[in-house]
């Protein structure tokens, strides 16, 4: 049975999930073949800053949906497109605030194997849900979608003019 992408994007919340199992994977990783000990001093201080980041850019983003009256879950139809807040500088905020978060948590615990399961995790995120999701919103909004695609990076960068 096909999803209909115009009501929902997946049938699974696969974001949190792959979160979950980076942080899992890296944590018993760091357990049975430690390199904690090859970051230097000053690494979980920067990973508490970048951890930081992250958490108040999916703070930001959940809370510029809810203001919205959006849909947060990854795995329900969105309701409304949000462009504004962080939307305006990435089309996936609360992704990219999951990567920062989940390679800040690597720096500040000394778990060096979250550094690359962070990036494992943000390009398995975008191969299960963000392409899936963007289909959704072109489903669903149209040109108002293609627009703000157009104009407004995937991760984060220089915003695109028209």
């Amino acid at each position: 049975m096909a999803l209909d992408l115009r009501a929902r994007p997946n049938s699974l919340p696969w974001p949190p999930i792959v979160l979950a199992a980076a942080l899992a994977l890296g944590f018993a990783l760091e357990r049975v073949a430690p390199w904690g000990a090859l970051l230097p001093d000053w690494a979980a201080s920067v990973g508490y800053a970048i951890a930081a980041l992250g958490l108040a850019l999916d703070v930001w983003a959940m809370a510029t949906m809810t203001q919205a009256r959006t849909n947060i879950l990854p795995n329900r139809g969105a309701d409304r497109l949000v462009t504004s807040g962080p939307f305006a500088i990435s089309r996936n905020p609360i992704y990219l605030g999951n990567t920062l978060l989940t390679f800040g948590v690597g720096l500040a615990a000394r778990a060096p194997w979250l550094l690359p399961l962070a990036v494992v995790a943000a390009l398995l995120v975008e191969r299960l849900a963000i392409r899936r999701e963007e289909a959704h919103l072109d489903a669903k909004f149209g040109a108002a979608w293609k627009a703000y695609a157009a104009t407004t990076p995937r991760w984060l960068g220089l915003a695109r003019r028209r």
